[in-house]
């Protein structure tokens, strides 16, 4: 029987010169802030709770990308701003994913995940906005508490960096605890592979009970659908982060039951997003993170 050898775990710095230079080009255009903490431009009738939509306007950088409407982002492919009449700058709450399994690969998803992560920490204090990171992995932890300040993006670059891996993932479990901290209403930003042992139905359940706004980062690579391009023949496959072992001989008969299976996840998370008016970017571990963060935004275009 073969099997597959496994990938150490890396230590490489996540975040060097190049990275962290193209973070800060990355930040949009920071708005005047009003007083009271409101956005500039963005009128508001002091109810505090509720808020009352009005239009639609198309993006341009500078605009605040939690008002972004990502239902009409994945019909058209273009991004449009949802105006309402009281918009208060809203906290951003990044959950990385630490379970094990994102230390594995080559490179590991955890890289990917954590350098988005820190991309997105840049766009939200360019904006004024606190941010606060909360990793994951078979429950969640306080990284750092909501706070804002432009300089804040090394700490928290410091911070990533010192992650170690988590325990088994447990998204049901992590995410009841992220709600209960009862966070003032922000914008959630889960960055996983949302491979969870409970399948996508147990995803939709853990990310149904956050009552923030939501922004899905899925971690993927290629050969999450097509195993056969680094698997071949007779395996012994160990779980990661559970050790359950199985055998498999990857047929033709396995590897289409195997793709159809993992379309039924796929299109699983992308209903729920929908379902929720939430964002999902599928971001290719394999790719240029910066670049693809940046298709949040309409051409993709850089602050220099």
């Amino acid at each position: 029987m073969n099997q597959p050898a496994s990938t150490t775990q890396t230590r490489e710095p996540l975040f060097d010169g190049d990275f962290l230079e193209q973070v800060q080009r990355l930040r949009l255009v920071a708005r005047r802030v009003a007083p009271r903490g409101r956005f500039a431009e963005q009128a508001s009738k002091d109810r505090g709770a509720g808020l009352e939509f009005q239009d639609y306007r198309p993006y341009v950088p500078g605009d605040d990308l939690r008002a972004i409407d990502w239902t009409v982002y994945r019909r058209l492919g273009r991004v449009f701003l949802r105006l309402f009449e009281e918009l208060e700058d809203l906290p951003v709450y990044l959950l990385p994913d630490i379970s094990a399994s994102m230390w594995l690969e080559d490179p590991p998803r955890v890289r990917a995940g954590l350098q988005s992560a820190l991309a997105l920490a840049a766009v939200a204090l360019g904006q004024h906005d606190a941010v606060g990171v909360f990793p994951f992995a078979n429950d969640l932890t306080i990284l750092s508490r909501p706070k804002a300040g432009k300089s804040r993006i090394f700490t928290l670059a410091q911070q990533l960096q010192s992650l170690e891996p988590g325990g088994q993932t447990d998204l049901v479990t992590s995410m009841k605890r992220f709600q209960a901290m009862g966070l003032r209403e922000g914008l959630a930003v889960v960055v996983s592979d949302f491979f969870d042992p409970g399948g996508v139905e147990a995803v939709a359940k853990a990310l149904r009970g956050i009552r923030h706004r939501l922004l899905l980062v899925q971690l993927v690579r290629p050969s999450d659908r097509n195993p056969e391009q680094s698997l071949q023949g007779d395996l012994q496959l160990t779980d990661c982060e559970s050790g359950a072992v199985e055998n498999v001989s990857l047929t033709p008969h396995v590897l289409e039951r195997y793709r159809a299976s993992y379309d039924r996840f796929a299109q699983g998370l992308a209903d729920f997003a929908s379902s929720r008016q939430a964002g999902l970017l599928a971001l290719d571990t394999e790719g240029p993170v910066i670049d693809q963060i940046a298709t949040l935004f309409e051409q993709g275009r850089y602050v220099v």
